[in-house]
Protein backbone atom coordinates (compact mmCIF):
# COMPACT_ATOMS: atom_id res chain seq x y z
CA UNK A 1 0.00 0.00 0.00
CA UNK A 2 1.70 3.32 -1.12
CA UNK A 3 2.56 5.43 2.07
CA UNK A 4 1.04 9.04 2.59
CA UNK A 5 3.35 12.20 2.16
CA UNK A 6 1.47 13.52 5.60
CA UNK A 7 -0.87 12.65 7.83
CA UNK A 8 -2.77 14.03 10.70
CA UNK A 9 -3.38 11.84 13.87
CA UNK A 10 -5.04 12.47 17.27
CA UNK A 11 -7.76 14.94 15.75
CA UNK A 12 -11.00 16.05 15.57
CA UNK A 13 -10.96 16.35 12.08
CA UNK A 14 -14.12 18.35 11.11
CA UNK A 15 -14.91 17.31 7.76
CA UNK A 16 -17.70 19.38 6.31
CA UNK A 17 -18.75 15.99 4.26
CA UNK A 18 -22.09 15.01 5.33
CA UNK A 19 -21.09 11.14 5.05
CA UNK A 20 -18.66 11.53 7.81
CA UNK A 21 -18.74 15.03 9.70
CA UNK A 22 -15.66 14.05 12.49
CA UNK A 23 -13.07 12.16 12.25
CA UNK A 24 -9.62 11.67 13.95
CA UNK A 25 -7.14 11.20 11.31
CA UNK A 26 -5.93 12.43 7.71
CA UNK A 27 -3.77 11.45 5.48
CA UNK A 28 -2.42 13.50 2.27
CA UNK A 29 -0.62 12.05 -1.02
CA UNK A 30 1.01 14.89 -3.16
CA UNK A 31 -1.63 17.52 -2.85
CA UNK A 32 -4.53 15.92 -2.35
CA UNK A 33 -6.47 14.00 0.34
CA UNK A 34 -5.92 9.94 0.44
CA UNK A 35 -7.73 8.96 3.62
CA UNK A 36 -10.23 10.05 6.09
CA UNK A 37 -10.78 7.91 9.13
CA UNK A 38 -9.29 6.93 12.69
CA UNK A 39 -6.63 4.64 13.27
CA UNK A 40 -6.74 2.44 10.19
CA UNK A 41 -5.07 5.85 8.45
CA UNK A 42 -2.29 5.12 10.59
CA UNK A 43 -1.33 2.53 8.48
CA UNK A 44 -0.97 4.97 5.47
CA UNK A 45 2.50 5.90 7.96
CA UNK A 46 5.69 5.46 6.41
CA UNK A 47 9.23 5.86 6.49
CA UNK A 48 8.80 9.60 4.67
CA UNK A 49 5.74 10.74 6.21
CA UNK A 50 5.31 13.91 8.20
CA UNK A 51 3.32 12.89 11.18
CA UNK A 52 1.04 15.48 12.63
CA UNK A 53 -0.41 15.27 16.42
CA UNK A 54 -3.04 17.16 16.74
CA UNK A 55 -3.29 16.34 20.39
CA UNK A 56 -6.99 17.53 20.22
CA UNK A 57 -6.58 20.43 18.13
CA UNK A 58 -8.82 20.83 15.74
CA UNK A 59 -8.28 20.33 11.59
CA UNK A 60 -10.97 21.79 9.23
CA UNK A 61 -11.02 22.52 5.66
CA UNK A 62 -9.40 25.48 4.94
CA UNK A 63 -11.82 28.81 5.16
CA UNK A 64 -12.44 30.88 1.48
CA UNK A 65 -13.37 34.51 1.56
CA UNK A 66 -16.00 35.09 -0.89
CA UNK A 67 -16.12 38.58 -1.36
CA UNK A 68 -12.62 40.41 -0.35
CA UNK A 69 -10.59 42.82 -1.69
CA UNK A 70 -7.02 41.53 -1.23
CA UNK A 71 -4.80 43.79 -3.08
CA UNK A 72 -6.05 46.86 -1.78
CA UNK A 73 -6.18 45.89 1.45
CA UNK A 74 -2.31 44.76 1.26
CA UNK A 75 -1.68 48.33 -0.34
CA UNK A 76 -3.39 49.82 2.65
CA UNK A 77 -1.42 48.06 5.56
CA UNK A 78 1.65 50.00 4.19
CA UNK A 79 -0.16 53.42 4.00
CA UNK A 80 -1.97 55.27 6.81
CA UNK A 81 -3.95 52.80 8.97
CA UNK A 82 -6.57 54.40 10.70
CA UNK A 83 -8.42 50.85 11.56
CA UNK A 84 -8.83 49.67 15.35
CA UNK A 85 -9.69 53.23 17.05
CA UNK A 86 -12.60 55.31 16.95
CA UNK A 87 -10.92 58.05 18.52
CA UNK A 88 -11.11 61.05 16.48
CA UNK A 89 -7.88 62.42 18.51
CA UNK A 90 -6.18 59.31 17.37
CA UNK A 91 -6.99 59.37 14.10
CA UNK A 92 -5.36 62.91 14.05
CA UNK A 93 -2.27 61.77 15.72
CA UNK A 94 -2.00 58.53 13.68
CA UNK A 95 -2.41 60.97 10.14
CA UNK A 96 0.00 63.90 11.32
CA UNK A 97 2.75 61.06 12.48
CA UNK A 98 2.60 59.34 9.19
CA UNK A 99 2.93 62.35 7.48
CA UNK A 100 6.00 63.70 9.24
CA UNK A 101 7.55 59.84 8.74
CA UNK A 102 7.21 60.00 4.80
CA UNK A 103 8.26 63.74 3.68
CA UNK A 104 8.80 62.70 0.72
CA UNK A 105 5.14 61.33 -0.08
CA UNK A 106 3.43 64.01 -2.43
CA UNK A 107 -0.39 62.66 -0.81
CA UNK A 108 -0.92 61.21 2.22
CA UNK A 109 -3.08 58.09 1.65
CA UNK A 110 -4.76 55.25 3.52
CA UNK A 111 -7.57 55.10 5.25
CA UNK A 112 -10.22 53.26 7.88
CA UNK A 113 -11.98 55.12 10.01
CA UNK A 114 -15.33 54.75 11.41
CA UNK A 115 -18.56 56.76 10.51
CA UNK A 116 -19.68 56.50 13.96
CA UNK A 117 -16.41 58.53 14.75
CA UNK A 118 -17.95 61.49 13.78
CA UNK A 119 -21.30 63.64 13.99
CA UNK A 120 -23.75 62.20 10.98
CA UNK A 121 -20.36 60.10 9.90
CA UNK A 122 -19.18 63.01 8.60
CA UNK A 123 -15.47 64.65 9.57
CA UNK A 124 -14.26 67.83 7.91
CA UNK A 125 -11.12 69.10 5.88
CA UNK A 126 -10.49 71.35 8.79
CA UNK A 127 -9.37 68.67 11.19
CA UNK A 128 -7.49 67.22 8.56
CA UNK A 129 -6.12 70.90 7.84
CA UNK A 130 -5.41 70.92 11.71
CA UNK A 131 -2.61 68.03 11.15
CA UNK A 132 -1.64 68.16 7.02
CA UNK A 133 -2.24 71.27 5.31
CA UNK A 134 0.90 71.47 3.12
CA UNK A 135 -0.11 68.18 1.19
CA UNK A 136 -3.53 66.38 -0.30
CA UNK A 137 -5.24 64.12 1.82
CA UNK A 138 -7.21 61.38 0.87
CA UNK A 139 -8.58 58.94 3.32
CA UNK A 140 -11.45 56.40 2.40
CA UNK A 141 -13.73 55.52 5.71
CA UNK A 142 -13.62 51.64 6.42
CA UNK A 143 -16.32 51.28 4.02
CA UNK A 144 -14.49 52.41 0.82
CA UNK A 145 -17.85 54.41 0.05
CA UNK A 146 -16.80 57.45 0.81
CA UNK A 147 -13.37 59.62 1.81
CA UNK A 148 -12.33 61.84 4.07
CA UNK A 149 -10.06 64.87 2.25
CA UNK A 150 -8.43 68.34 3.24
CA UNK A 151 -8.52 71.50 1.76
CA UNK A 152 -5.47 70.98 -0.65
CA UNK A 153 -7.19 67.94 -1.90
CA UNK A 154 -10.45 69.72 -2.43
CA UNK A 155 -8.44 72.95 -4.56
CA UNK A 156 -6.26 70.82 -6.45
CA UNK A 157 -9.47 68.81 -7.94
CA UNK A 158 -10.99 72.46 -8.46
CA UNK A 159 -14.19 71.64 -6.65
CA UNK A 160 -15.73 74.54 -4.86
CA UNK A 161 -19.41 75.17 -3.95
CA UNK A 162 -20.57 75.48 -8.03
CA UNK A 163 -19.16 71.98 -8.72
CA UNK A 164 -22.50 69.40 -9.41
CA UNK A 165 -22.73 66.11 -7.51
CA UNK A 166 -22.02 63.53 -10.28
CA UNK A 167 -24.67 61.29 -10.78
CA UNK A 168 -23.58 58.19 -8.94
CA UNK A 169 -22.13 60.26 -5.49
CA UNK A 170 -22.18 63.00 -3.72
CA UNK A 171 -20.03 65.99 -2.34
CA UNK A 172 -20.93 67.05 1.15
CA UNK A 173 -21.04 70.71 1.80
CA UNK A 174 -20.81 73.24 4.43
CA UNK A 175 -24.40 75.56 4.81
CA UNK A 176 -23.04 78.06 1.74
CA UNK A 177 -22.39 74.80 -0.22
CA UNK A 178 -18.80 74.47 0.01
CA UNK A 179 -17.38 71.38 0.11
CA UNK A 180 -16.72 70.08 3.45
CA UNK A 181 -14.49 67.26 3.06
CA UNK A 182 -16.55 63.88 2.57
CA UNK A 183 -16.76 62.44 -0.84
CA UNK A 184 -19.72 60.03 -1.33
CA UNK A 185 -19.72 56.97 -3.82
CA UNK A 186 -18.77 58.24 -7.75
CA UNK A 187 -18.14 61.85 -5.99
CA UNK A 188 -14.62 60.33 -4.52
CA UNK A 189 -13.48 60.05 -8.62
CA UNK A 190 -13.15 63.49 -8.84
CA UNK A 191 -10.11 62.96 -6.70
CA UNK A 192 -8.48 59.69 -7.22
CA UNK A 193 -7.72 60.52 -10.99
CA UNK A 194 -4.96 63.01 -9.32
CA UNK A 195 -3.73 60.83 -7.17
CA UNK A 196 -0.08 58.99 -7.72
CA UNK A 197 -1.26 55.91 -9.21
CA UNK A 198 0.59 52.73 -8.03
CA UNK A 199 2.80 50.85 -9.22
CA UNK A 200 2.68 47.35 -10.70
CA UNK A 201 5.40 46.65 -8.37
CA UNK A 202 3.47 48.39 -5.75
CA UNK A 203 0.46 46.24 -6.51
CA UNK A 204 2.52 42.78 -6.15
CA UNK A 205 3.63 43.34 -2.70
CA UNK A 206 0.15 44.63 -1.86
CA UNK A 207 -0.67 40.85 -2.78
CA UNK A 208 2.24 38.98 -0.98
CA UNK A 209 2.08 40.99 2.11
CA UNK A 210 -2.43 40.04 1.92
CA UNK A 211 -1.46 36.96 1.03
CA UNK A 212 0.58 36.33 4.16
CA UNK A 213 -1.98 38.02 6.33
CA UNK A 214 -4.80 35.69 4.70
CA UNK A 215 -2.99 32.54 5.26
CA UNK A 216 -2.20 33.60 8.76
CA UNK A 217 -6.10 33.45 9.26
CA UNK A 218 -6.47 30.04 7.71
CA UNK A 219 -8.17 31.18 4.29
CA UNK A 220 -6.75 29.20 1.59
CA UNK A 221 -8.65 30.70 -1.16
CA UNK A 222 -10.57 33.67 -1.86
CA UNK A 223 -12.66 35.64 -4.63
CA UNK A 224 -11.45 39.31 -5.21
CA UNK A 225 -14.41 41.22 -5.87
CA UNK A 226 -12.84 44.07 -7.92
CA UNK A 227 -10.39 43.70 -10.54
CA UNK A 228 -10.36 46.48 -12.82
CA UNK A 229 -10.47 50.57 -12.46
CA UNK A 230 -12.90 51.96 -10.22
CA UNK A 231 -13.20 55.44 -8.83
CA UNK A 232 -9.23 56.17 -10.35
CA UNK A 233 -7.64 53.30 -8.11
CA UNK A 234 -5.36 51.28 -10.17
CA UNK A 235 -6.47 47.83 -11.38
CA UNK A 236 -4.99 44.70 -9.29
CA UNK A 237 -5.08 42.60 -12.02
CA UNK A 238 -1.74 42.53 -12.89
CA UNK A 239 -0.58 41.67 -9.65
CA UNK A 240 -2.29 38.30 -9.88
CA UNK A 241 -1.19 37.10 -12.92
CA UNK A 242 2.42 37.93 -12.29
CA UNK A 243 2.30 36.13 -8.81
CA UNK A 244 0.22 33.11 -11.21
CA UNK A 245 3.39 33.13 -13.65
CA UNK A 246 5.87 33.47 -10.89
CA UNK A 247 4.64 30.40 -8.94
CA UNK A 248 4.27 33.28 -5.73
CA UNK A 249 0.48 32.99 -5.40
CA UNK A 250 0.06 30.04 -3.03
CA UNK A 251 -3.78 30.22 -2.69
CA UNK A 252 -6.75 30.12 -4.89
CA UNK A 253 -8.13 33.07 -6.53
CA UNK A 254 -11.16 33.58 -9.09
CA UNK A 255 -11.23 37.33 -10.07
CA UNK A 256 -14.39 39.31 -10.54
CA UNK A 257 -13.75 41.76 -13.54
CA UNK A 258 -15.48 45.02 -12.91
CA UNK A 259 -18.25 46.53 -14.86
CA UNK A 260 -17.85 49.67 -15.41
CA UNK A 261 -21.46 51.35 -14.81
CA UNK A 262 -20.67 54.67 -17.23
CA UNK A 263 -20.95 51.97 -20.11
CA UNK A 264 -23.07 49.08 -21.66
CA UNK A 265 -23.23 46.03 -23.25
CA UNK A 266 -20.25 46.93 -25.24
CA UNK A 267 -17.98 46.13 -22.64
CA UNK A 268 -18.76 42.91 -22.47
CA UNK A 269 -16.65 41.48 -25.13
CA UNK A 270 -13.84 43.45 -23.41
CA UNK A 271 -14.68 40.88 -20.48
CA UNK A 272 -14.47 37.74 -21.96
CA UNK A 273 -11.10 38.80 -23.49
CA UNK A 274 -10.10 39.78 -20.33
CA UNK A 275 -11.12 36.40 -18.63
CA UNK A 276 -9.01 34.61 -21.14
CA UNK A 277 -5.91 37.14 -20.63
CA UNK A 278 -6.26 36.42 -16.46
CA UNK A 279 -6.46 32.81 -16.56
CA UNK A 280 -3.42 31.40 -15.31
CA UNK A 281 -2.32 28.01 -12.18
CA UNK A 282 -4.43 29.16 -9.49
CA UNK A 283 -5.95 32.30 -10.69
CA UNK A 284 -9.08 32.67 -12.73
CA UNK A 285 -11.07 35.37 -13.54
CA UNK A 286 -14.59 33.61 -14.75
CA UNK A 287 -16.54 36.33 -12.76
CA UNK A 288 -18.07 39.86 -12.93
CA UNK A 289 -18.88 42.05 -10.33
CA UNK A 290 -21.67 44.53 -10.86
CA UNK A 291 -21.98 47.18 -7.92
CA UNK A 292 -25.93 48.03 -7.87
CA UNK A 293 -25.84 50.30 -5.10
CA UNK A 294 -24.34 51.80 -2.27
CA UNK A 295 -24.78 51.50 1.52
CA UNK A 296 -27.27 52.45 3.72
CA UNK A 297 -24.98 54.57 5.94
CA UNK A 298 -25.35 57.13 3.57
CA UNK A 299 -28.25 56.37 2.04
CA UNK A 300 -27.30 55.48 -1.05
CA UNK A 301 -28.40 51.62 -0.54
CA UNK A 302 -31.65 50.95 -2.69
CA UNK A 303 -34.54 50.52 -0.72
CA UNK A 304 -38.16 49.53 -1.76
CA UNK A 305 -39.42 52.62 0.67
CA UNK A 306 -37.73 56.03 1.53
CA UNK A 307 -35.00 56.68 4.20
CA UNK A 308 -36.24 58.56 7.18
CA UNK A 309 -34.88 61.39 8.55
CA UNK A 310 -33.38 62.18 11.91
CA UNK A 311 -36.90 63.18 13.17
CA UNK A 312 -38.65 59.64 11.74
CA UNK A 313 -40.42 60.99 9.26
CA UNK A 314 -39.91 59.85 5.61
CA UNK A 315 -37.76 61.68 2.95
CA UNK A 316 -38.12 61.17 -0.41
CA UNK A 317 -34.71 59.20 -1.24
CA UNK A 318 -34.67 55.56 -1.34
CA UNK A 319 -31.14 55.45 -2.11
CA UNK A 320 -29.35 55.01 -5.85
CA UNK A 321 -29.58 51.81 -8.63
CA UNK A 322 -26.28 52.46 -9.80
CA UNK A 323 -27.04 50.31 -13.04
CA UNK A 324 -31.00 50.53 -14.88
CA UNK A 325 -32.58 47.59 -13.28
CA UNK A 326 -34.19 47.13 -16.81
CA UNK A 327 -30.18 47.11 -18.59
CA UNK A 328 -29.16 45.15 -15.45
CA UNK A 329 -31.50 42.40 -16.74
CA UNK A 330 -30.01 42.86 -20.19
CA UNK A 331 -26.40 42.46 -19.57
CA UNK A 332 -26.95 40.05 -16.74
CA UNK A 333 -28.86 37.55 -19.33
CA UNK A 334 -25.71 38.36 -21.73
CA UNK A 335 -22.82 37.28 -19.37
CA UNK A 336 -24.69 34.12 -18.22
CA UNK A 337 -24.99 33.52 -21.67
CA UNK A 338 -21.40 33.31 -21.96
CA UNK A 339 -20.87 31.83 -18.58
CA UNK A 340 -20.19 34.59 -16.91
CA UNK A 341 -20.67 34.15 -13.11
CA UNK A 342 -22.16 37.51 -11.91
CA UNK A 343 -21.11 38.70 -8.39
CA UNK A 344 -23.90 41.48 -7.55
CA UNK A 345 -23.21 44.09 -4.56
CA UNK A 346 -26.68 44.38 -3.53
CA UNK A 347 -27.26 46.14 -0.07
CA UNK A 348 -30.68 47.61 0.27
CA UNK A 349 -33.93 45.56 -0.97
CA UNK A 350 -34.39 47.01 -3.68
CA UNK A 351 -30.87 46.30 -4.89
CA UNK A 352 -31.39 42.73 -3.67
CA UNK A 353 -34.45 42.48 -5.77
CA UNK A 354 -32.88 44.18 -9.08
CA UNK A 355 -30.40 41.11 -8.80
CA UNK A 356 -32.67 39.04 -8.00
CA UNK A 357 -34.74 39.72 -11.30
CA UNK A 358 -31.94 39.58 -13.42
CA UNK A 359 -31.01 36.48 -12.55
CA UNK A 360 -34.70 35.61 -13.15
CA UNK A 361 -34.61 37.21 -16.85
CA UNK A 362 -31.54 35.10 -17.08
CA UNK A 363 -32.64 31.94 -16.06
CA UNK A 364 -36.01 32.42 -18.23
CA UNK A 365 -33.55 33.39 -21.42
CA UNK A 366 -31.02 30.76 -21.02
CA UNK A 367 -31.99 28.00 -18.81
CA UNK A 368 -29.91 26.62 -15.95
CA UNK A 369 -26.61 27.27 -17.15
CA UNK A 370 -22.83 26.38 -14.80
CA UNK A 371 -22.34 29.88 -13.17
CA UNK A 372 -23.15 30.11 -9.88
CA UNK A 373 -24.66 33.83 -9.26
CA UNK A 374 -24.47 35.55 -6.07
CA UNK A 375 -25.47 38.83 -4.16
CA UNK A 376 -23.24 39.95 -1.70
CA UNK A 377 -24.08 41.74 1.52
CA UNK A 378 -27.66 41.38 1.68
CA UNK A 379 -27.94 44.03 4.46
CA UNK A 380 -31.50 44.30 4.04
CA UNK A 381 -34.09 41.67 2.37
CA UNK A 382 -37.62 42.10 1.88
CA UNK A 383 -39.22 39.09 3.30
CA UNK A 384 -41.02 38.63 0.22
CA UNK A 385 -37.37 38.02 -1.94
CA UNK A 386 -36.15 35.03 0.33
CA UNK A 387 -37.56 32.35 -1.10
CA UNK A 388 -36.15 33.66 -4.56
CA UNK A 389 -32.67 32.59 -3.51
CA UNK A 390 -32.98 28.96 -3.87
CA UNK A 391 -35.57 29.12 -6.21
CA UNK A 392 -33.40 30.97 -9.00
CA UNK A 393 -30.44 29.06 -7.72
CA UNK A 394 -28.85 32.33 -6.03
CA UNK A 395 -26.50 32.13 -3.43
CA UNK A 396 -26.29 34.33 -0.52
CA UNK A 397 -22.79 36.07 -0.11
CA UNK A 398 -22.99 36.98 3.53
CA UNK A 399 -20.91 39.10 5.86
CA UNK A 400 -21.44 38.23 9.29
CA UNK A 401 -19.26 40.48 10.94
CA UNK A 402 -21.95 43.45 10.54
CA UNK A 403 -24.38 41.65 11.97
CA UNK A 404 -24.24 42.87 15.37
CA UNK A 405 -25.09 46.17 17.71
CA UNK A 406 -22.44 48.71 17.18
CA UNK A 407 -22.56 52.03 16.54
CA UNK A 408 -22.70 52.45 12.63
CA UNK A 409 -25.37 50.39 13.42
CA UNK A 410 -26.93 51.74 16.36
CA UNK A 411 -26.58 55.04 15.23
CA UNK A 412 -26.49 55.83 11.72
CA UNK A 413 -28.33 52.72 10.32
CA UNK A 414 -31.73 51.71 12.23
CA UNK A 415 -33.11 54.95 13.07
CA UNK A 416 -32.99 56.03 9.40
CA UNK A 417 -34.40 52.31 8.31
CA UNK A 418 -36.77 52.26 10.84
CA UNK A 419 -38.34 49.11 12.82
CA UNK A 420 -39.65 47.05 10.11
CA UNK A 421 -37.19 47.24 8.10
CA UNK A 422 -34.74 47.11 10.33
CA UNK A 423 -35.50 43.89 11.69
CA UNK A 424 -35.01 42.47 7.61
CA UNK A 425 -30.97 42.99 8.40
CA UNK A 426 -28.56 40.19 7.56
CA UNK A 427 -31.33 37.39 7.66
CA UNK A 428 -28.84 34.82 7.58
CA UNK A 429 -31.25 32.06 9.35
CA UNK A 430 -34.33 33.14 6.97
CA UNK A 431 -32.25 32.59 4.06
CA UNK A 432 -31.14 29.20 5.49
CA UNK A 433 -34.58 28.17 5.89
CA UNK A 434 -35.57 29.47 2.97
CA UNK A 435 -33.29 27.17 1.20
CA UNK A 436 -30.56 29.44 0.17
CA UNK A 437 -26.65 28.19 0.13
CA UNK A 438 -24.84 30.19 2.04
CA UNK A 439 -21.40 31.21 1.04
CA UNK A 440 -18.93 33.92 3.45
CA UNK A 441 -17.02 36.90 3.40
CA UNK A 442 -15.09 39.82 4.79
CA UNK A 443 -14.80 42.39 2.24
CA UNK A 444 -11.69 43.25 3.66
CA UNK A 445 -10.29 45.86 4.26
CA UNK A 446 -13.65 47.18 4.83
CA UNK A 447 -14.00 44.90 7.75
CA UNK A 448 -11.70 42.08 9.58
CA UNK A 449 -11.09 39.38 7.34
CA UNK A 450 -10.59 36.95 9.94
CA UNK A 451 -13.16 34.11 9.61
CA UNK A 452 -12.99 32.86 13.43
CA UNK A 453 -14.39 36.44 14.14
CA UNK A 454 -16.70 36.09 11.16
CA UNK A 455 -17.82 33.04 12.46
CA UNK A 456 -18.36 34.29 16.02
CA UNK A 457 -20.70 37.04 15.00
CA UNK A 458 -22.21 34.50 12.41
CA UNK A 459 -23.35 32.02 15.86
CA UNK A 460 -23.35 34.66 18.42
CA UNK A 461 -25.12 37.88 16.61
CA UNK A 462 -22.37 40.00 18.77
CA UNK A 463 -19.53 41.01 18.56
CA UNK A 464 -16.55 39.13 19.88
CA UNK A 465 -15.42 41.97 22.16
CA UNK A 466 -18.65 43.44 23.04
CA UNK A 467 -19.11 45.61 25.96
CA UNK A 468 -23.03 44.87 26.59
CA UNK A 469 -25.67 41.67 26.38
CA UNK A 470 -27.32 43.17 23.57
CA UNK A 471 -28.11 40.11 20.38
CA UNK A 472 -28.77 41.56 17.10
CA UNK A 473 -32.04 40.06 15.98
CA UNK A 474 -31.50 36.42 17.53
CA UNK A 475 -34.09 34.91 15.12
CA UNK A 476 -31.03 35.52 12.74
CA UNK A 477 -27.97 33.30 14.43
CA UNK A 478 -26.55 30.29 12.38
CA UNK A 479 -25.41 27.46 14.24
CA UNK A 480 -21.60 26.67 14.14
CA UNK A 481 -21.66 23.93 11.91
CA UNK A 482 -23.47 25.81 9.34
CA UNK A 483 -21.27 29.07 9.72
CA UNK A 484 -18.39 27.01 8.83
CA UNK A 485 -19.52 25.37 6.01
CA UNK A 486 -20.44 29.44 5.01
CA UNK A 487 -16.88 29.74 4.90
CA UNK A 488 -15.22 26.60 3.46
CA UNK A 489 -18.41 24.66 1.31
CA UNK A 490 -20.22 27.66 0.65
CA UNK A 491 -17.66 29.83 -0.65
CA UNK A 492 -15.87 27.22 -2.31
CA UNK A 493 -19.04 26.86 -4.56
CA UNK A 494 -19.10 30.12 -4.89
CA UNK A 495 -15.71 30.35 -6.37
CA UNK A 496 -15.54 26.94 -8.65
CA UNK A 497 -13.11 25.23 -6.24
CA UNK A 498 -15.98 21.69 -6.17
CA UNK A 499 -12.81 19.81 -4.83
CA UNK A 500 -12.35 21.88 -1.65
CA UNK A 501 -14.08 22.83 0.86
CA UNK A 502 -14.80 19.31 2.62
CA UNK A 503 -12.18 17.18 3.94
CA UNK A 504 -12.71 13.69 2.18
CA UNK A 505 -10.63 11.34 -0.53
CA UNK A 506 -9.63 12.93 -3.84
CA UNK A 507 -10.04 16.82 -2.51
CA UNK A 508 -7.51 19.19 -2.40
CA UNK A 509 -5.66 18.84 1.02
CA UNK A 510 -6.13 22.85 1.87
CA UNK A 511 -6.49 22.33 5.57
CA UNK A 512 -6.08 24.77 8.50
CA UNK A 513 -5.37 23.39 12.27
CA UNK A 514 -6.95 25.89 14.96
CA UNK A 515 -5.50 25.60 18.86
CA UNK A 516 -8.80 23.81 20.04
CA UNK A 517 -11.93 22.34 18.66
CA UNK A 518 -14.00 25.71 18.64
CA UNK A 519 -17.31 22.76 18.35
CA UNK A 520 -16.88 21.46 22.23
CA UNK A 521 -15.94 25.18 23.20
CA UNK A 522 -18.74 27.62 24.52
CA UNK A 523 -19.83 29.89 21.44
CA UNK A 524 -18.92 32.99 23.32
CA UNK A 525 -15.26 31.62 22.97
CA UNK A 526 -15.62 30.97 19.34
CA UNK A 527 -12.91 34.25 18.17
CA UNK A 528 -10.62 33.54 21.18
CA UNK A 529 -9.38 30.71 18.64
CA UNK A 530 -6.31 30.98 16.57
CA UNK A 531 -4.74 29.49 13.78
CA UNK A 532 -1.93 26.81 14.03
CA UNK A 533 -0.92 26.20 10.74
CA UNK A 534 -2.28 26.42 7.09
CA UNK A 535 -1.58 23.89 4.48
CA UNK A 536 -2.94 24.72 0.46
CA UNK A 537 -2.70 21.57 -1.47
CA UNK A 538 -0.42 19.68 0.96
CA UNK A 539 1.88 22.32 1.70
CA UNK A 540 2.24 24.14 4.73
CA UNK A 541 1.83 27.91 3.64
CA UNK A 542 1.47 29.51 7.67
CA UNK A 543 2.42 27.98 10.71
CA UNK A 544 2.31 30.37 14.21
CA UNK A 545 5.87 31.48 15.56
CA UNK A 546 4.37 30.50 19.25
Amino acid sequence: MPKADLVFTHGPVHTGDPARTRASSLAVTGERITAVGHDEVRELIGPGTEVVDLSGKLLLPGFQDAHVHAVFGGLELAECDLTGTTGVEAYLRRIREFADAHPERSWITGGGWSLESFAGGLPTRQLLDSVVSDRPVYLPNRDHHGAWVNTRALELAGLTKDTPDPSDGRIERESDGTPSGVLQEGATALITGLMPQRTADDRLAGLLRAQELLHSLGITGWQDALLGTFHGQSDPSDAYLAAARAGTLTARVTGALWWDRARGAEQTPELTARRAELTHGRFRAGSVKIMQDGIAENFTAAMTSPYLDACGCATTNTGLSFVDPTALREHVTALDALDFQVHFHALGDRAVREALDAVEAARTANGRRTARHHLAHLQVVHPDDLPRFARLGAIANIQPLWAAHEPQMDELTIPFLGPERAAWQYPFASLLRAGATLAAGSDWPVSSPDPLAGLHVAVNRREPDATDDRIFLPEQRLDLATAVAAYTAGSAHVNGHDDTGTLQPGHLADLVVLDRDIFTAPPEEIARAKVLQTYVGGIRVFTATD
